[in-house]
């Protein structure tokens, strides 16, 4: 028989860490709530023409996208983002705005596997429909930077920018288009290909060749209508009220095509591998409307999941939680006595687990160890015929015998609770 292993790209989580990835997802769900989002489970595939939306000459398009025709003869993709997916989910829909939701999960892009990268990798984020106002870009940011702090992260940077309205943002293609292609020759061979597809997405290139033109090309801040103007200061006054700092960066492009107005990154600055950014987000004013919806404003972010650990990590922050078993039942009886206490504490709300198929005392004490478990419950012949058991602390070797009837209230008040 053949021996299977996980595709490329993807990986299995095992305990602790599906504990970890658990609890990062209950502690945004929980920041998240009590500003008002609800709860949105998108589809994990759509029709094709839904991820189109997010920019033909973006690379989640031109090169990751997992596409293929199902069974029906439909073109269908995996989804390599969620924010298209929330936006055709509102014009199905049609909830009442402001409409705020938020979401967590997997998504799926074909790209070269690296630390922190995958190609099926989660993210959580927010999305609010149906309004323009810049305060609410602000309460955005904040939202996030909230979720950090909840995490015990304090190395995190909010980078800044406004990509203005569709006009500023062509009139800005089209300065870059006349910067760079004027001096081509100088380009990396990527670039010059990135140039004919979207000139914005050159100002993401860290190869060493394009740093000097690009730190000469044209800034966003010149371009910007007076409207889009007063928006972004109108941002940064709310953000500065709200205690949140950030660096305005007109080099801060996004990597999809739908971005307008405000858009922002959060970056690590305890990591330092070449990808730092483990969130970001921004407006898409007009994609409901490509999406044959109403006319409606539109922002949101997506942060990586594990990026963002990574970043715990490297700040000693945000481990795996304890195990939830919290006694460990050694029976040398035969097994049956383990069964019912436990079935007994569990209906107590106490986590609790025991050995199976009549193991021997020795090895059922080291499975006890190993539970991470810090009460453990010795049931002998003695004991089942006394109708006690003995409670040993695990840290320290301490034990007392308590009968069978005081058990649930000896172990309560032994674990604290």
């Amino acid at each position: 028989m053949p021996s299977f292993a996980t595709s490329p790209g993807t990986r299995d989580i095992l305990a602790p860490d599906a504990a970890r990835w658990r609890a990062f997802q209950q502690v945004f769900a929980d920041g998240v709530e009590t500003a008002g989002f609800t709860h949105i489970i998108p589809p994990m595939f759509e029709d094709l023409g839904v991820f189109l939306r997010v920019g033909e000459s973006t690379e989640i398009v031109t090169k990751e996208m997992y596409d293929f025709e199902d069974k029906g003869g439909r073109r269908i993709a995996l989804r390599p983002e969620q924010t298209a997916s929330v936006c055709r989910a509102f014009v199905e829909h049609r909830p009442t705005t402001p409409w705020k939701v938020w979401y967590a999960g997997p998504n799926f892009r074909y790209e070269k596997p690296q630390q922190g990268r995958y190609r099926q990798f989660d993210q959580v984020g927010v999305e609010v429909l149906g309004v323009d106002d810049p305060m609410l870009d602000a309460e955005v940011i904040g939202l996030a930077i909230n979720f950090y702090r909840r995490l015990g992260l304090s190395g995190v940077e909010v980078r800044l920018n406004s990509l203005g309205d569709s006009g500023d943002r062509d009139r800005y293609s089209a300065a870059l288009h006349a910067h760079f292609s004027g001096n081509a020759d100088s380009l990396s061979p990527e670039s010059r290909s990135t140039l004919e597809r979207n000139p914005l997405r050159v100002l993401d290139s860290k190869r060493p060749e394009d740093a000097s033109l690009i730190a000469a090309a044209p800034r966003m801040s010149d371009h910007l209508s007076e409207a889009a103007a007063t928006h972004f200061s109108a941002v940064q006054d709310a953000l500065r009220r709200a205690g949140v700092d950030f660096v305005v960066d007109d080099r801060l492009v996004r990597g999809l095509d739908y971005y307008r107005r405000t858009t922002f990154e959060f970056v690590s600055t305890r990591l330092t591998a070449a990808h730092t950014a483990i969130g970001g987000g921004g407006r898409y004013d007009g994609l409901v409307a490509a999406l044959g919806g109403p006319d409606t404003s539109g922002i949101g972010f997506a942060l990586g999941l594990d990026r963002t650990l990574l970043a715990c990590d490297a700040e000693g922050v945000f481990g795996a939680p304890r195990s939830r078993i919290e006694v460990f039942v050694v029976d040398a009886t035969g097994g049956r006595e383990a069964e019912s206490i436990c079935a007994h504490l569990r209906a107590a709300g106490i986590g609790s687990d025991r050995a199976y198929d009549q193991r021997s005392m020795k090895a059922q004490m080291k499975s006890a160890d190993r539970s991470g478990a810090a009460l453990c419950i010795i049931v002998g012949d003695d004991e089942r015929l006394a109708q006690s058991v003995i409670i040993r602390t695990m840290e320290g070797g301490s034990q007392q015998t308590v009968s069978r009837a005081d058990l649930v209230s000896h172990v309560t008040r032994m674990l604290g609770h």
